[in-house]
């Protein structure tokens, strides 16, 4: 049998970050004679105008919002099921701790297969997402395939009980067309040193120890600037922190920003000091921007940036290691250019958003038993 198999991708969306873009990036690539991506996404009443669904919706495909009165309104589960069984969904593919949860229950009530792709375990310290996680974690267990985007993340499933034949690895892609299309910027101080960040302000990302950073570099290297895209739950914590840095000045938070790559372009050098992750997407798209590298040595980031090679890495909470790698990277040229040229050509070979999607079509189509020729 070969037609065209309706997948309905479903998140519940923290903001526009790695893994909205994944599900962009993801819709964008697959051929649509073969598989169709309409998108589900929850709106709670305090939520603003999304940017998934806008950028989606230029793709020329189906979006669809699904009201929550409040973050665990259990009525969306209902309305998922209209939606599946309205617009013949043959699968449903969540993105998320609470659409994974959400996602598991309608399509075991609508008979429909369930895909759940993790993104990253957040090592939260709330109670209340502590909980959410929990039974994410529960409800992944009971989907009909787990695809986890990088080794770590396999591990992880495995740690918390999904079955090793439910699991299949395909590894995370970027949408590299995008980075291709975004100009380099003209730099209003073309002699200053940009250090760049683009992500969640969240507990796993640790922020501060990049702020602690920065503001020795700065310190010793006055002409340097630290610049941060995004937003999230420790925003306002690390700005009080930063405001009592002697670096003060030179640190900017610019929130999300839809120019994003164009800034990205900007960075001399692109830092992370993360103590959590999957394969960053943030991380990829600079690699894919021909940006050096330096951040602490984890699982997710190790499966991108090899130590001399792809990037520079310094141990887990090793600061001052870390510092000498950003020194290294914005004072010496040679070691610039040699690392990011080679992690840029590793994310073309390996991490393409089409080769993604080419993997997806094929587990798409083998979990209904359909042949595309």
């Amino acid at each position: 049998m070969d037609r065209t198999i309706n997948v309905l991708q479903f998140i519940c969306p923290t903001g526009f970050y790695g893994a909205e873009r994944w599900v962009l990036a993801l819709a964008k690539h697959l051929h649509t004679d073969k598989v169709r991506c309409e998108l589900a996404v929850t709106m709670e009443p305090s939520q603003r105008e999304l940017e998934l669904v806008k950028e989606y919706q230029k793709l020329g495909l189906p979006c669809h919002q699904i009201s929550m009165n409040y973050k665990a309104d259990f009525a969306a589960i209902s309305h998922l099921v209209k939606l599946i069984h309205k617009n013949k969904i043959d699968i449903i593919h969540t993105h998320g701790y609470k659409s994974d949860i959400i996602g598991v229950l309608a399509a075991k009530k609508a008979g429909i297969k369930c895909i759940v792709t993790p993104h990253g375990f957040e090592n939260a310290k709330d109670f209340k997402l502590r909980l959410f996680i929990w039974l994410g974690c529960q409800a992944m267990r009971f989907a009909d395939l787990v695809v986890p985007l990088s080794q770590q993340l396999l591990a992880d499933c495995k740690r918390i009980g999904v079955k090793q034949s439910k699991t299949v690895y395909i590894q995370n892609g970027v949408d590299l067309s995008e980075v291709e299309q975004t100009l380099t910027p003209q730099r209003t101080a073309p002699k200053e040193k940009r250090i760049g960040f683009v992500g969640q302000m969240i507990s796993r990302k640790n922020i501060f120890d990049l702020l602690d950073v920065f503001d020795n570099i700065n310190n010793r290297h006055p002409n340097t600037r630290l610049v941060l895209l995004g937003d999230g739950d420790a925003r306002k914590e690390l700005e009080a922190y930063a405001a009592t840095l002697t670096s003060r000045d030179k640190i900017e938070f610019l929130g999300f920003r839809d120019d994003r790559l164009t800034l990205l372009k900007s960075f001399d050098l692109f830092a992370m000091t993360s103590t959590l992750e999957g394969i960053p997407r943030c991380l990829m798209e600079a690699a894919a921007a021909n940006i050096p590298v330096a951040a602490y040595d984890i699982p997710g980031i190790d499966q991108i940036i090899k130590h001399n090679e792809t990037g520079l890495l310094a141990k887990l909470g090793d600061k001052k290691t870390l510092e000498q790698h950003w020194e290294s990277i914005l004072f010496n040229p040679d070691i610039a250019q040699k690392v990011a040229k080679n992690a840029q050509e590793y994310v073309y070979k390996y991490y393409s958003a089409n080769r993604m999607a080419q993997e997806y079509t094929s587990l798409f189509s083998s979990s209904l038993g359909i042949t595309h020729e």
